[in-house]
């Protein structure tokens, strides 16, 4: 092991930047070349069925046959000008990454004579297994059968891998009996009703506005490191991070590392990534070094929160295969590296109408303020009611390793609004309690008129806060960088449309008592304020007298995935989603106990890494260093030195058998607690012995081979360091 480290090293050094070679576009004049858009569409469709289609988009309404027909012959004419020879439909089931399967256009004819064929009825629908995907029980090993079906709203795109190209085309997939296996259905489900509760309320201050849509941008953190390091390291391979590593003597703690110059091979690898992203219609916009060393980030422009999605789920898979071709390997795991920062996936969401307004920026005019409060105040109750909710949302055995630590968010919910938006809603819960007076301006006296026009600018962020009100959008901060954004944004879209439907319930019913509309409004925003008072925190999420308070004020701290993953299997939450047609109980279940099986087999994919490199790997470097200090000792004493000299030695020597003897006894106790995990037949009590009994190891074994690799010469250590790791490039 040692030999292939400074193998590895070796090639490290011999590195050269990859020059990329541009196209020599402008970005604007590429953006979206491969993409099957609107002016593809407008250009290979006959005009009548281009028209149909846009309109079964917009009303969200079943495509008909005959348009899927002229989609299908215009999308393969336009997929095989561009050399695309196969297509698939680019779904994303329950693992997290996303799956295709190729079929060619290549086909024979009747005669036997061989044509290019691509029907409406093959994009429409297809066929791959449903039981050799996670399904939760749903489907049988014998019960095969499952559908990917076309998503009309997210466009096909052409994928080029190996110099082969592929038409992708975005898809659900589902059971043959109906049930959702994917994140995109769930998510589409949640839209929709997110989008009638939002024009049901907008109706109160424009009827003008028909449509609603979910806004998202995507902030993406990733490490890098060479692809020579990561092979040397079987644990990067295995599980994504490092289980053992001391940390280096310089870290993130002189805070250079942020906004600073981009190294060469890494922004040669940006710019690359970046060309493809922008021919695949994915705006990226920004391109950062993050806080840790060796750590980045990218953003791209708001976007419909399906596509949106879509973009991040295909962003990371080209992230990685442009990476190869530089040598790198890109790190999406939460927490890679003990000491620094770990990368989250932060999620600016918002809604905007048909008539051009965004529903979270307040606007000029009273009016607009008492509209951008509704669904402001609304958001923030949604949030406190449905908190563990939202927490299970972002669950997951490599988010655990993150949440809390290093500039990630807590694991206890919570909303930032910032000073002055606090000290609005403070105001609003006192002044609502004024009488009002015919003839007196409702604005006025109870403060809504004073809301700033921008409030972009007006208040400071909160960087410890897991949802947290930025000026026009809120930020959920919490999403891990490896996860599929759709689990969180399907439940935000849906505990947010059900609160919108309550605040509409009960506005209505004070005004059928005579109320005037605005009162009626103010008076529920009033109690909404009230009652959520308790899940607005200003101050340091990461404070251990913030978890003492969040007790005090009946807050969850949930730090771990097994109990978080509870709220998704309570009644609330079942009648929640039946209520919006998201989720059936069977679903839900089937998803708890998805996510159960996910954790375990992580950690336990973990605990065996672990094992596998302390018995194999180091406790025998160990001993072969021990060794030659024994004979050091031998050899001082023979020669009749001060016996001082040896002691030094020795102390060094039962150091080490301290140590080795810790990991070895840790290693079988977490053997043992595995096998005795194993046989737990409950799921979520086998998740949790795992979380309790063989993840509780795993501190105390890494201490000591920390320790040990404080004490072994440089030349002995086996595993690549943090030092090696995060400043060799």
């Amino acid at each position: 092991m040692a030999i292939l480290r400074f193998k590895a090293l070796e090639l490290v050094d011999q590195r050269k930047t990859v020059e990329v070679v541009s196209s020599g576009e402008r970005r604007s004049d590429s953006f979206g070349k491969n993409v099957f858009n609107l002016d593809a569409m407008r250009a290979t469709m006959p005009g009548e069925y281009f028209k149909k289609l846009q309109s079964a988009i917009k009303q969200g309404a079943p495509v008909e046959r005959s348009v899927a027909d002229a989609v299908a012959s215009a999308m393969k004419t336009w997929a095989m000008a561009k050399g695309a020879t196969h297509y698939t439909h680019w779904f994303q089931p329950l693992t997290g990454a996303t799956a295709e399967k190729h079929d060619s256009f290549f086909d024979l004819n009747s005669d036997g004579r061989p044509v290019e064929n691509f029907k409406g009825s093959a994009l429409v629908q297809q066929e791959p297994d449903a039981s050799s995907f996670p399904n939760g029980g749903i489907r049988n090993t014998f019960e095969a059968r499952g559908y990917t079906a076309w998503d009309p709203t997210s466009p096909a795109f052409i994928l080029e891998t190996a110099g082969a190209k592929t038409l992708c085309i975005p898809t659900i997939f589902v059971a043959y009996t109906g049930e959702a296996l994917d994140y995109k259905a769930p998510l589409l489900k949640s839209l929709a009703s997110l989008e009638k509760a939002a024009v049901d309320v907008c109706q109160y201050f424009d009827k003008d506005v028909q449509r609603v849509n979910t806004t998202l941008g995507i902030e993406q953190e990733y490490f890098l490191v060479d692809k020579a390091l990561h092979t040397a390291r079987p644990d990067l391979v295995m599980t994504g991070r490092t289980v053992f590593g001391h940390s280096p003597a310089k870290g993130q703690q002189l805070e250079d590392h942020y906004f600073g110059s981009i190294p060469p091979r890494v922004h040669a690898f940006m710019l690359d990534y970046e060309e493809e992203a922008n021919k695949l219609g994915i705006p990226l916009r920004t391109r950062h070094n993050e806080v840790a060393p060796h750590q980045f980030e990218c953003a791209p422009t708001f976007e419909d929160a399906n596509l949106a999605i879509d973009h991040n789920q295909l962003l990371m898979d080209l992230m990685d295969k442009v990476a190869e071709k530089h040598n790198f390997k890109v790190l999406l795991h939460e927490k890679p590296f003990a000491g620094v920062n770990g990368s989250g996936k932060h999620n600016n969401w918002a809604m905007s109408t048909d008539t051009g307004v965004n529903l979270l920026a307040p606007g000029k005019r009273p009016k607009e303020n008492l509209q951008f409060l509704a669904f402001f105040i609304t958001t923030i109750k949604a949030v406190h009611t449905y908190g563990d909710l939202l927490r299970a949302s972002i669950a997951s055995a490599s988010n655990d390793h993150r949440l809390g630590a290093n500039e990630a968010p807590p694991a206890i919910m919570s909303v930032f609004v910032g000073s002055m938006l606090d000290s609005v809603l403070d105001e609003l819960e006192r002044t609502a309690k004024v009488p009002l007076d015919k003839g007196d301006n409702i604005y006025l006296k109870l403060g809504i008129d004073k809301i700033p026009a921008i409030l972009l600018d007006n208040t400071d962020r909160n960087r410890t806060s897991p949802f947290a009100f930025t000026g026009n959008k809120f930020e959920l901060r919490a999403v891990g960088s490896s996860a599929n954004c759709s689990s969180a944004m399907t439940v935000l879209n849906a505990i947010v449309a059900e609160q919108l439907i309550d605040f509409k319930t009960k506005v209505d019913a004070l005004i059928e008592q005579g109320k005037k509309k605005e009162v009626a409004i103010v008076e529920v925003l009033r109690e909404y304020v009230i009652s959520s008072k308790d899940i607005r925190f200003e101050g340091n999420g990461y404070s251990d007298e913030w978890k003492e308070e969040a007790a005090r004020r009946g807050l969850a701290n949930i730090p771990t995935t097994p109990h978080a993953l509870d709220a998704l299997v309570t009644e609330e939450a079942a009648a929640l989603f039946e209520r919006h047609g998201i989720f059936s109980q069977v679903e839900l279940h089937a998803r708890h106990e998805i996510l159960l099986e996910d954790y375990m087999k992580k950690i336990q994919i973990e605990s065996r890494v672990m094992g596998d490199l302390a018995v194999n790997h180091i406790i025998p470097t160990a001993v072969a260093y021990q060794t030659k200090l024994v004979n050091n000792v031998r050899g001082l004493r023979e020669l009749g030195l001060d016996d001082d000299t040896a002691q030094v030695t020795v102390d060094t020597i039962k150091a080490i058998s301290r140590h080795i003897n810790t990991i070895k006894t840790q290693v079988e106790q977490m053997i043992d607690a595995r096998k005795v995990a194993n046989k737990i037949e409950d799921t979520r009590e086998r998740a949790i012995a795992y979380c309790d009994t063989v993840k509780s190891h795993f501190d105390t074994i890494r201490r000591s081979v920390d320790k040990l690799e404080l004490m072994v010469a440089d030349e002995d250590w086996p595993l690549v360091k943090y030092r090696e790791l995060l400043f060799r490039h």
